[in-house]
């Protein structure tokens, strides 16, 4: 798995730094997290850079079939309209799962048909999701299937809205993009001043590597590695019983990448994980103004620190900078400082970087420049 970063500011762009957007490319297909404006323009600056690679990596739109929105504030959401808009001029066909957090209030009221509650917050996304669809962000509207989906994340209530209708069907659990099969998609609640989630992308365990030595060595026809390499014992003519088992080397475990949005530090979804190869992590805050990460919700560097320790985590990414920092360096040491002799690796993130999950946990951070990525 490997994310592609295109947005690491927090709620406004800064001079080197555009708002919350990113995309999760796996063996499925490509997921987007978070769209905040100016999101097409980065993403097609990006494919290009991308192209010019030997070998070069391909990102198409084709391939992406999610989009997994953390929270509704707009420096994470305001780039999706015209993004889904450009997709229709560019004749996509594939359908488009998009799916972000609600509170259980609106949930309760849209599943019950009624308007939501005056007291949910202007950036509530069910709030947003209605305006998309008046302006035309529909099936028919754009020319290809997009499902809509939201959830009250604790709970693991999720309803698909309609948006030609505006009617709301309860579902049984959230979909996953179609024709997944390899990587899942899972929410993780996050805390802040509205209703919020991380996204874990979790692999499949899979099988070791079969041992066609061993086979051979043994005399075995095609027929019968057949039968063992699918997990089947194999009974030879004179008795002795072949346990498949003995032919696999160790399984490779679920490998797990969580990339969270806006939230304060330890939230109780993301400390509730145990085993996390990377997490990427909001770090708006420096320490010596940690009480207006308390006061908003949000998390300092050592905050985040504090967050992958409790998950279990092996590799922390720094994002969602305020402002107000001129120098993500200065997180980056307050993170390191706070996590020296720990066994947590951090690196810092940057608009354009890419971080690679590999399958034997192994974790490369490539920083964006001018001049290519270097690890």
């Amino acid at each position: 798995m490997e994310l592609h970063i295109l947005g690491t500011a927090s709620a406004r762009p800064a001079s080197q730094r555009q708002v919350s957007g990113s995309l999760l490319a796996c063996e499925d297909g490509v997921a987007v997290i978070d769209a905040g404006e100016g999101f097409q323009t980065r993403y097609a600056d990006h494919r290009k850079r991308l192209k010019t690679q030997s070998p070069p990596v391909s990102l198409r739109a084709a391939k992406i079939g999610a989009v997994c929105l953390t929270h509704g504030h707009l420096d994470h959401t305001w780039g999706l309209l015209p993004w889904l808009q450009t997709m229709a001029l560019d004749r996509r066909e594939k359908p488009l799962l998009i799916i972000g957090p609600t509170s259980s209030d609106t949930l309760e009221a849209l599943c019950a048909g009624e308007p939501i509650p005056p007291e949910a917050p202007p950036a509530e996304l069910a709030r947003q999701m209605q305006s998309w669809h008046s302006l035309g962000a529909t099936s028919e509207g754009l020319g290809y299937k997009v499902r809509w989906i939201l959830g009250d994340v604790v709970a693991d209530k999720w309803v698909e809205i309609n948006p030609e209708t505006g009617a709301s069907t309860s579902l049984d659990a959230m979909p996953q993009p179609e024709g997944w099969k390899q990587v899942k998609i899972v929410p993780v609640a996050t805390t802040h001043t509205v209703p919020s989630c991380a996204w874990m992308f979790e692999s499949k365990e899979k099988s070791g590597k079969f041992n066609r030595l061993k086979a051979a060595e043994l005399r075995l026809s095609k027929e019968q590695q057949t039968e063992l390499g699918q997990g089947r014992d194999l009974t030879l003519d004179d008795g002795e019983v072949l346990h498949a088992a003995s032919f696999r080397g160790e399984s490779i475990r679920p490998r797990r990448f969580v990339i969270s949005g806006d939230t304060a530090e330890q939230a109780p979804g993301l400390t509730a994980l145990e085993g996390v190869d990377v997490l990427v992590h909001e770090a708006t805050f420096l320490e010596d103004t940690k009480d207006h990460a308390t006061e908003h919700l949000h998390s300092t560097a050592t905050g985040a620190v504090r967050t992958a320790l409790a998950c279990d985590a092996s590799h922390l990414v720094l994002t969602h900078f305020s402002a107000r920092i001129k120098d993500g360096n200065i997180s980056l040491s307050e993170a390191n400082k706070a996590g020296e002799g720990l066994p947590l690796n951090i690196s810092l993130a940057s608009d354009g970087d890419r971080v690679h999950l590999h399958a034997n946990g192994h974790v490369t951070h490539r920083s964006w420049s001018q001049n290519g990525w270097t690890a």
